[in-house]
């Protein structure tokens, strides 16, 4: 048995919990010593105790693949990112591309991600790199749980034979099914890729993640598409709809009409701030857009949003660390979700709708009686200076197993002003 005191809760209110056997036994404001005499005690030194980050969207088979010696200009557009990668991801080693994803992963366990959801590019007649992820979300099952989502980069139904690899991946054991209708040869085979994603994810009873309207165009509605077939289908929980960019641009008439239909299928918001700052608006002459989707609006509706990285260092975004803090930090400042209010919930983003979209059932996260005893403990006494203060992880627990912990200093002075 192992008793945690004196932590703190996201109010700041005084926290302690038991765990014996991976799982917590008690949780209050105050655990009785007397009934555990001989346990282990940890003291939590008045920190912030949260629920691990789930990272809800990058791809871990194109992390640290930039490389300018190839003679590739990255361009800074999402199209321009596809065609770079179409001409460089047969020429990666797959052991390097499996290094690339342990180095990723490292940073992420450091940065206190317990849950990853990665889309994995199919559009290879081999799966080179989905088998690589496959062996890596195993590698990894001690230090965090991975779903895998077969990812048609260049199209599902553009690609030769595209939609046949998908279904190969979910046969594979892919968690998920992907799709990108907006980048499909026309209007016609974004909307066939976005049935055909339903219907395999039916039919392999998989969950659904696509890649959505990540484009300036305000004509791009795909997302209406993905809202009509959850309806139809009542799968919305287990529907993700990633980046949504052209909603940012949707005339007002139309999103206020989208929303309603969006309220009845209930699907989930999949964010990824930095990237889409930096990819989006590219093509504008005068001021650029943001190219995030309406955050704000969608949060208000009562849709689920979760913020994610996406990219690290690949030929889409020369940028990134897998740090949510960090993630969070610009996405309530590019979204402007600054209001007080927000700012107390924020962590929700990147830890409980993060949750909620990848499907995680609601018995195994979360600090509870009964449920896996996982979390981290953050350089914060409460969530709103975690916010201020992009708080860095002191601890990270896995299942009762400490998988790391952090001292509070970060450097070493005698001053008093500095210390105090």
């Amino acid at each position: 048995m192992v008793i945690y005191e004196n932590g703190r809760d996201a109010e700041g209110c005084r926290i302690e919990f038991s765990v014996e056997d991976q799982h917590f036994v008690e949780v209050g404001e105050k655990i009785d010593r007397e009934k555990y005499p001989a346990s282990e005690v940890v003291d939590l030194e008045a920190k912030l105790v949260t629920a691990p980050f789930i990272e809800p969207h990058i791809h871990l088979d194109y992390v640290f693949s930039r490389d300018p010696k190839r003679g590739l200009k990255p361009q800074g557009t999402l199209f321009s990112g596809i065609e770079n990668w179409s001409k460089m991801k047969a020429f990666i080693p797959v052991e390097t591309l499996k290094e690339n994803a342990r180095r990723a992963i490292r940073q992420q366990i450091k940065s206190g991600v317990q849950v990853v959801r990665t889309h994995v590019d199919v559009t290879d007649p081999e799966l080179r790199g989905f088998r690589a992820m496959q062996e890596i979300q195993k590698e990894a099952k001690p230090y965090m749980d991975i779903q895998l989502v077969a990812f048609p980069q260049e199209g599902m139904m553009s690609y030769p034979g595209g939609a046949e690899l998908v279904e190969e991946a979910l046969k594979m054991g892919a968690e998920a099914v992907g799709a990108i209708p907006h980048c499909e040869n026309s209007r016609e085979m974004g909307r066939e890729s976005v049935k055909k994603a339903f219907e395999l994810a039916e039919k392999y009873n998989r969950l659904i993640d696509i890649h959505c309207d990540e484009i300036d165009d305000p004509l791009s509605r795909f997302v209406e598409d993905m809202a009509k077939e959850a309806i139809d289908k009542k799968n919305g929980p287990r529907v993700s709809a990633s980046h949504t960019c052209a909603m940012g641009s949707y005339a007002p008439s139309y999103f206020f009409h989208l929303l309603d239909v969006l309220k009845k299928a209930q699907i989930n918001f999949v964010v990824c701030p930095a990237e889409n700052l930096h990819l989006q608006g590219r093509g504008d002459t005068s001021s650029r857009r943001r190219g995030i989707t309406r955050v704000q609006e969608l949060m208000d509706g009562g849709q689920n949003v979760c913020f994610g990285q996406d990219s690290i260092l690949d030929p889409w975004y020369p940028l990134g660390s897998g740090n949510l803090m960090h993630i969070l930090d610009i996405g309530l400042n590019a979204c402007q979700l600054t209001e007080e209010e927000r700012i107390w919930h924020a962590l929700d983003l990147i830890t409980i709708n993060g949750a909620k979209a990848l499907h995680v059932p609601d018995e195994a996260y979360g600090i509870a009686v009964g449920k896996p005893a996982s979390f981290l403990v953050l350089d914060a006494g409460d969530a709103y200076e975690a916010i201020c203060m992009r708080a860095r992880v002191l601890r990270s627990v896995r299942r009762g197993r400490t998988l790391f912990v952090r001292s509070t200093q970060e450097f070493e002075t005698a001053d008093p002003y500095i210390i105090s």
